[in-house]
């Protein structure tokens, strides 16, 4: 299970550079249809480490990283609060709101590269202690 939460973890990493990547892309187009990739893959940003949280407590790694699993999601949530508020405000503050988007983006970067850190650690076998000759 640990080798199974790690991989997840390395493909929420993809994901969410992929999620940039799309955003970027999405910005350079002359509509709002260009955004339609970073809009699907916030879906998968949200429900995939709900997955890995579920996958982490079955196969009973630390608490910790089931809480930093589960907090992606809730920093997705918060992107699509922050997407919310920013419209709702208009031409006027809305796009100072807007850069709290990016912000939160990275701070997602964040959290994700250290449930990847951690789930790499605990999926990699110790060599066993013993006597050196």
């Amino acid at each position: 299970m640990r080798k199974a939460f790690a991989a997840l973890a390395a493909l929420l990493l993809l994901v969410v550079v992929a999620e940039f990547y799309f955003a970027a892309s999405g910005a350079a187009g002359p509509d709002g249809a260009a955004y339609r990739p970073h809009h699907v893959l916030g879906y998968v940003i949200f429900l995939l480490p709900l997955v890995m949280a579920a996958a982490a407590a079955l196969g009973r790694l630390p608490g910790r990283l089931i809480g930093l699993a589960a907090s992606v999601a809730g920093l997705t949530a918060v992107q699509v609060v922050i997407a919310k508020l920013a419209r709702a405000l208009g031409d006027t503050a809305g796009p100072l709101v807007f850069g709290l988007h990016a912000v939160n983006g990275l701070v997602m970067v964040a959290v994700v590269g250290t449930v990847l850190r951690q789930a790499w650690r605990l999926s990699t076998p110790t060599a066993p202690a013993g006597p050196t000759t």
